[in-house]
C-alpha cells in the first residue's frame, strides 16, 4: 500500500459493509417520495476554515459506483491534496434518489479520513527539518485499518505496522507475562521469531533500558517519557539500537520530543483522535 494508491478490493469490501449497514433493504423515505428518476447535481464542499489534506475521495466513489453505475462523478482534486477552504471537491450528476443513498456513507469517509490525513500533516509539519519520521500505531477503528493507515501516508506519516503478524513489538504487557525480564524477553523472541524481523521492546524506566542494550533489541520504545528522560536514555544508548518515542505526544510537546533525538515519533491520536473534517453535500434539482 502505498500513499497515492489503495487496493480496489480493500475499498470495495469496506463501501460494501458500509452500504449494507446504512441503506440496508432501501431507502423507505427516498422510495417513498419519488416514483422514478430525478435528475440532479450535487457538489461536495469544504466548510473548514483552514487548508485540509483530502483523502477518501477515491473511497466516496466507489461508494457513488456501489449504488448506482449511471452516476457520473468529476473530481476536483485527489487524494493528498492540499484543499483550501469552502473548495468543492467532487460533483456528482444524475438520479437524485441514488445520491442520496449515497450522502451519508461517502461523506463519513471522506470526513473521516480527511481528519486523519490533516491532523497527520500538523504533526509532519511540527517536526519539520527534523530527521524524526512519524508514525502511526494500531489504535483504529475496526475494520477500518487499511483505510485509516492509508491516511496517514498521505498526510505524510509512515505505517509502524498493519498488525500483529508484521512486526515484533514486546509490550509491557507481554513482560508482566514473562516476570518483566526485558533482556531475557528480548533474547527469546529473537531465538523463536521468524527470521529477519527487527526485535523492538517497550521500555518506561532507565533500568529498562540497559536491559534492552542486554538483550539487543533492534529498537527501543521509550514510552511516557519526559523529555530529560529521553535525553538521558538516548545518552545510555548511544546509538545501539533506534529509538522510538511513543506515549503523551501532542503538537504542543511533539518539537521538544523530536529535537532530544529519536528516530521515531509513535502517536496514536492519528487514527483514534483526529477531528472529523466538516464537509457537506448541496444537492439541486436539474
Amino acid at each position: 500500500m502505498t500513499a497515492d494508491h489503495l487496493p480496489l478490493g480493500a475499498i470495495r469490501t469496506i463501501v460494501q459493509q458500509a452500504l449494507a449497514e446504512d441503506l440496508g433493504h432501501g431507502d423507505i423515505t427516498t422510495d417513498a417520495l419519488f416514483d422514478g428518476p430525478v435528475p440532479a447535481r450535487a457538489t461536495v464542499v469544504s466548510e473548514e476554515s483552514h487548508d485540509l489534506v483530502l483523502a477518501g475521495l477515491s473511497v466516496a466513489l466507489s461508494v457513488f459506483a456501489e449504488v448506482d453505475g449511471g452516476l457520473i462523478c468529476r473530481v476536483c482534486y485527489a487524494d493528498g491534496d492540499l484543499v483550501p477552504p469552502g473548495a468543492s471537491l467532487l460533483i456528482i450528476e444524475g438520479d437524485g434518489r441514488s445520491i442520496l443513498k449515497a450522502e451519508r456513507v461517502a461523506l463519513n469517509f471522506m470526513q473521516r479520513l480527511s481528519g486523519i490525513a490533516t491532523l497527520t500533516a500538523q504533526f509532519c509539519e511540527a517536526v519539520k527539518g527534523t530527521p524524526v519520521r512519524l508514525l502511526d500505531t494500531r489504535k483504529t477503528t475496526p475494520g477500518l485499518r487499511a483505510l485509516e493507515k492509508w491516511a496517514v501516508r498521505l498526510g505524510g506519516g509512515q505505517s509502524h505496522r498493519f498488525g500483529l503478524n508484521d512486526g515484533v513489538l514486546i509490550k509491557d504487557n507481554h513482560l508482566a507475562l514473562s516476570e518483566g525480564d526485558v533482556a531475557a524477553a528480548c533474547r527469546r523472541v529473537r531465538e523463536r521469531a521468524p527470521h529477519g524481523f527487527r526485535i523492538e521492546v517497550e521500555t518506561n524506566t532507565i533500568e529498562e533500558v540497559r536491559a534492552a542494550l542486554q538483550g539487543k533489541a533492534d529498537i527501543i520504545l521509550l514510552d511516557n517519557m519526559s523529555p530529560e528522560m529521553i535525553r538521558d536514555a538516548l545518552a545510555i544508548i548511544k546509538g545501539r539500537a533506534l529509538v522510538e518515542v511513543s506515549g503523551g505526544v501532542t503538537l504542543a510537546n511533539i518539537r521538544e520530543i523530536a529535537s532530544a533525538g529519536p528516530d521515531f515519533i509513535s502517536v496514536g491520536a492519528l487514527t483514534h483522535s483526529a477531528p472529523v473534517a466538516n464537509l457537506s453535500l448541496d444537492l439541486v434539482k436539474q
